[in-house]
């Protein structure tokens, strides 16, 4: 069957990674797409066709997030071998290094107004970043396991996070404390975030579900089971009425959030879909997954004019607006399973002439400026500040304004295992490292079980002993 024209079409993919993808995210202005991969590599594509790919050398490990600064002149990066940078999105490659954290870095996510970095991390902290003189803010410590995301709301004022011990916060970013807190007893959240107008958050669900809460009333909204595998990423587009999610049973399912129903299933990938993310004008949506293709899909299908909408929302950014209740209507929460009025969209069976994208692929070896939480750039705060208002990150501007020697990397790049050498050892030893995470995780909830049968063995015994005084109590006075 055709696509009608509101439906939404694959346009074309591309190639050039050699591992799974794990994050995408458009330029601000569209004409980009940014990928990070378990290769090692994050890679910078042109929509347009025929243009050529950047791919940026320097990550150690697996580059698990990437994202476009808000003015599109940064592109920030997290991995496994612990450290987060940033670079400029252009065939100079200069880049600056963050030792950030003491574990490998999940997700990475720019505040709205590009002044800050919040990071998410398996050291089971959130760190929060000064972009304007590049230096180490905050922690935000009370997750007890893994936290796998972190993203700032649209005003800046919150944090939302999720982690392995199952529960999802919400904390203030001016008294740095937890004002919020969500718990799931079934799975924990892959992947959480803001809507465009900040006051709802969607998850995606270990469990297969997706779930929407209205963070001003503390209530479940809707809660979607529409998926056969867990869910690893959701992105919302600009109008706030639709959700795009990505599961790892291959598939992306787009939700009418105003109706509460599935609206698409999109096939396309070949396994597991890691991440999607619209752009920031709504009409395009990319995806990756373990099939180390990017998928590249226009949307069609609302109507509605997105730069009167985004003018809305930011709007309702202004710190003293009012509540707004008419986001997504708070209807009762029940589970939606998405069998009515469907459709199933598969490009294989129908785009016949698919644009497929392999460009002239350049690889860029960064400028290394390292950076860590104790050698802070301080001694550039009179010159930095003359520059920022250009530059949102002072040290990458110039050699004379790196706080240690930028020097270009040699061509040599004995450091990095070869491509058919890094992969699979790379998964290999991550997923040994989950495993057994998961069996220290096990065996700790048996061990609380265990002290939690104890201690209601013990509550027993006393209400027994409570009654049996009782019942003396009452033969003695009859």
């Amino acid at each position: 069957m055709a696509s009608a024209p509101e439906d939404p079409v694959l346009e074309r993919y591309f190639k050039g990674h050699k591992a799974a993808i794990t994050s995408v995210d458009f330029s601000p202005n569209g004409k980009q797409l940014a990928t990070a991969s378990w290769d090692t590599f994050l890679m910078l594509w042109n929509c347009k066709p025929q243009a050529r790919a950047f791919r940026y050398v320097g990550h150690k490990d697996v580059v698990t997030s990437v994202q476009f600064s808000p003015l599109g002149n940064l592109l920030a990066s997290a991995s496994r071998d612990r450290t987060i940078r940033l670079w400029i999105p252009d065939k100079r490659g200069k880049s600056s290094e963050f030792k950030a954290h003491t574990a490998p870095v999940r997700s990475i996510d720019f505040s709205a107004d590009g002044q800050f970095l919040a990071t998410a991390s398996e050291d089971k902290s959130i760190k929060v970043w000064n972009m304007y003189r590049q230096r180490f803010l905050y922690s935000l410590y009370r997750h007890t396991h893994w936290v796998r995301c972190a993203k700032f709301s649209p005003d800046g004022r919150l944090i939302v996070s999720c982690s392995e011990d199952k529960t999802i916060k919400i904390w203030d970013t001016t008294n740095k404390q937890c004002v919020n807190n969500f718990s799931d007893s079934v799975g924990f959240a892959n992947f959480v975030g803001f809507n465009p107008t900040g006051t709802c958050i969607a998850s995606a669900g270990s469990d297969h579900t997706v779930k929407i809460w209205d963070i001003r009333v503390n209530k479940l909204l809707q809660h979607y089971q529409v998926h056969s595998g867990g869910v690893n990423c959701v992105s919302f587009h600009p109008s706030g009425n639709y959700l795009i999610t990505a599961s790892s049973d291959g598939t992306l399912k787009i939700l009418d959030l105003l109706e509460g129903r599935l609206i698409y299933t999109l096939q396309g990938h070949t396994g597991p879909v890691f991440t999607v993310s619209f752009s920031k004008g709504g009409d395009l949506f990319s995806s990756g997954g373990a099939d180390a293709q990017v998928l590249l899909w226009r949307t069609n299908f609302d109507g509605l004019n997105c730069k009167d909408i985004i003018k809305r929302n930011l709007k309702r950014l202004h710190f003293d607006s009012s509540p707004h209740l008419v986001d997504i209507y708070p209807r009762t929460p029940h589970p939606h399973e998405g069998k009515i009025e469907t459709v199933e969209i598969n490009p294989k069976l129908e785009v016949i002439d698919l644009q497929t994208s392999s460009p002239p692929v350049m690889d860029i070896l960064s400028f290394d400026s390292t950076t860590t939480t104790d050698t802070t750039v301080r001694t550039l705060a009179d010159k930095g500040e003359e520059i920022n208002s250009y530059f949102l990150n002072p040290s990458l501007l110039s050699s004379e304004c790196s706080p240690t020697t930028s020097k270009k990397k040699t061509e040599d790049t004995s450091d990095f295992p070869s491509e058919s050498q890094r992969s699979i050892p790379l998964a290999v030893t991550d997923a040994l490292e989950h495993i057994m995470e998961q069996l220290s995780v096990l065996t700790q909830t048996v061990s609380i079980l265990e002290q939690r049968l104890t201690l209601t063995e013990d509550k027993l015994k006393d209400c027994l002993e409570n009654q049996h005084r009782l019942f003396n109590a009452l033969q003695q006075k009859s």
